[in-house]
């Protein structure tokens, strides 16, 4: 699954850290999110998407087939 997660952060000057502090979760995993190796739960997914004004589908796209 693609995701903007990493190019939100950046504008607005977050580091990992500070993104995975405010959803609660690992710096790890906001890594392996950013970079497509783990798929946010469904809950995860929407607190993510609620952390940056946006809807999920604004936030997370499919691979293409």
């Amino acid at each position: 699954m693609n995701n903007r997660i990493k190019e939100l952060r950046r504008q607005r000057g977050w580091s990992q850290a500070d993104l995975a502090e405010s959803l609660n979760v690992s710096r790890q995993t906001v890594n392996a999110i950013e970079r497509g190796r783990y798929d946010p739960s469904l809950p995860l997914a929407f607190k993510i998407a609620r952390h940056f004004g946006l809807t999920i589908e604004d936030l997370f796209q499919p691979l293409a087939e």
